[in-house]
């Protein structure tokens, strides 16, 4: 598949798209800042296939250890997902806590429970995240902007759909499944 690519980008001008927002300190980002490949998500949680490469993700990262700089970025469709951009702003509210990540995995690991915002507040409770300040946040859109800043830098950059990868910072337009994700990460760190 990657040969196809190089054979379609040399003989048609083809180029995949680029990120447009570089990564940086608005990210929410693990992995080491030295890390020599580099997986960036534009990503919904109510998506079913954000869903299902949630593990795989999970497990690319385990894989590459401190290889890996992962980055998550907000693409809620509203059109279709009716609650992913208050989950995107739970997330986000979550993380002006210190706790994005906890939120982040929460999220993907409780889909299916997306409407019943009350369940959320139980997992921040435990969290010792200050409860009434993030359901504020999240009621009076407090980082509404920081969600369409994602969205619209996803939108610059070819976004189209969820999930989006970006390895390198050029779009991966390949299957997003474990061993497809490796190969693709090894070919961009060899340059």
């Amino acid at each position: 598949m990657d040969r196809l690519k190089r054979v379609i980008s040399t003989t048609s001008g083809y180029q995949p798209p680029r990120l447009t927002l570089p990564v940086g300190q608005r990210d929410h980002i693990e992995g080491p800042p030295d890390a020599r490949m580099v997986l960036v998500e534009y990503g919904d949680y109510q998506c079913p296939y954000c869903g299902a490469a949630y593990p795989i993700v999970k497990k690319v990262q385990k894989e590459l250890g401190t290889k890996l700089r992962f980055i998550f970025r907000n693409f809620p469709i509203t059109t279709s997902h009716p609650q992913a951009e208050w989950a995107a702003e739970t997330a986000e509210a979550a993380a002006a806590q210190g706790r994005f990540w906890e939120m982040h995995d929460f999220l993907y690991e409780n889909q299916a429970s997306l409407s019943d915002h009350g369940f959320f507040a139980n997992y921040a409770k435990k969290l010792k995240l200050d409860v009434k300040r993030l359901e504020q946040e999240v009621a009076q859109h407090v980082h509404l902007g920081r969600v369409r800043e994602d969205f619209m830098g996803g939108v610059k950059s070819g976004v189209n759909g969820t999930p989006t990868f970006f390895i390198g910072g050029a779009r991966y337009d390949g299957y997003p499944g474990f061993g497809p994700l490796i190969a693709a990460l090894e070919e961009a760190e060899k340059g």
